[in-house]
């Protein structure tokens, strides 16, 4: 398993929680008080093939999809 950031869980336990699928600007939303950078963070966790969406950074109306439920 990788290793992952707290943060980077956060976006995880989100994403459970929501079916495994989030608008971007939602997802931002639960985490604006938490921590900032969610565009970043999403970027890794598509290198580490946990999540999916279209490009190389989420864009403002992406759709985020959880591909690893575990």
């Amino acid at each position: 398993m990788v290793e992952l950031s707290v943060e980077e869980k956060f976006i995880i336990k989100n994403l459970k929680e929501n079916g495994g699928e989030l608008k971007y600007p939602e997802l931002q939303t639960l985490c604006q008080e938490k921590f900032e950078g969610v565009r970043l963070i999403l970027k890794k966790l598509k290198e580490k093939q946990i999540v999916s969406y279209e490009g190389v950074i989420p864009g403002y109306s992406a759709d985020i999809k959880l591909k690893e439920v575990s």
